[in-house]
């Protein structure tokens, strides 16, 4: 996956508690790092990058299963006999 081209934005977990809605808005769409004792401890994702995420993944598990099974043989089927 490549590297969100994004504002690398993050809040302290006093900022998040405290608005945590303008928390996640301040990344503009991107993750927001949530920082403890200045240090990312976890990442605040939006929704759609979050789905986004996971279709890539899926796409990409995908990918690997056609790719271990170009190698089977192929068995021909008529979709009238189906």
């Amino acid at each position: 996956m490549k590297k969100p081209t994004g504002p690398e934005v993050s809040v302290t977990l006093s900022e998040l508690k405290a608005n945590p809605i303008a928390a996640v808005e301040s990344g503009k769409g991107f993750p927001v790092a949530v920082l403890i004792r200045e240090k990312p401890e976890f990442y605040c994702v939006p929704a759609h990058f979050f789905e986004a995420m996971i279709e890539r993944i899926e796409e990409k598990e995908l990918v690997r299963l056609i790719e271990s099974r170009q190698s089977e043989q192929s068995i021909p089927v008529n979709l009238e006999d189906l």
